[in-house]
């Protein structure tokens, strides 16, 4: 992992951390089993067995939590069911999407089943580029917030899809043309998408929020809001 973890909260219950963009959150069946993940690097760090108790995709970063034993992940993983955590999110998009609640059921991926799944949108900036992309002379991108009510796998990047506004970086979902643009322009290799907000309520019952910082890449990006032109 590039650099040391970054410690949003802790106790003894739970750890919280600023995940980086590119790692696991843990192994899976068809990953390398030398490859890293962020929950053998939290356990190696407090010497003790951990549980991760959401996910973040390899390439999304920002808040994520571990608890410290498996009572402790229950009674938060409960909170995850009960949709009593409130996630924030961030990410870069193509175009200019308007500010809505996409109702729009996504298919598991395991088993063709299919599911509700309603994410809400926010615009929080938009710009034009001066870089010309598929048959434009400009590029329209905006920054967003996403609030996921529902918590189906790859569920912000999929609605983005079905919105025709995809996420910038996103190889699975995305448009090859504009991830190419920030890769050429911006030197831009991730996907932008950063879960910046978790809310949910301690063991004890005390209600937490916690915020994650972008990283620097992520951060450069978003300089882009405001020394570009900006819509009439």
């Amino acid at each position: 992992m590039r650099g040391p973890l970054v410690i949003l909260y802790e106790d003894e219950d739970i750890l919280a951390i600023n995940k980086p963009p590119g790692i696991l959150v843990h192994r899976s069946k068809v990953s390398s089993r030398s490859e890293e993940a962020m929950l053998q690097i939290v356990r190696d760090y407090l010497g003790q067995r951990v549980f991760a108790v959401h996910r973040l995709d390899r390439a999304t970063s920002g808040v994520l939590l571990f608890a410290k034993s498996s009572t402790t992940a229950s009674l938060l993983g409960k909170q995850f069911q009960d949709k009593t955590v409130g996630k924030i999110y961030e990410g870069v998009v193509r175009g200019w999407p308007k500010a809505q609640l996409i109702d729009y059921p996504l298919v598991r991926l395991d088993n063709a089943q299919s599911q509700d799944a309603r994410t809400t949108i926010e615009i929080l900036g938009q710009t034009i580029l001066p870089i010309a992309s598929d048959r434009y002379p400009e590029s329209r991108y905006a920054w967003i917030r996403l609030l996921p009510e529902t918590g189906r796998r790859h569920q912000l990047r999929r609605h983005m899809k079905h919105t025709h506004h995809p996420l910038i970086g996103d190889s699975c979902y995305g448009h090859g043309v504009h991830n190419r643009l920030f890769r050429e322009h911006f030197d831009s290799h991730r996907l932008l998408l950063h879960n910046s907000e978790l809310a949910f309520d301690l063991p004890n019952g005390q209600r937490i929020l916690l915020k994650a910082a972008h990283e620097e890449g992520f951060e450069k990006i978003l300089r882009l809001f405001e020394n570009c032109r900006s819509p009439s």
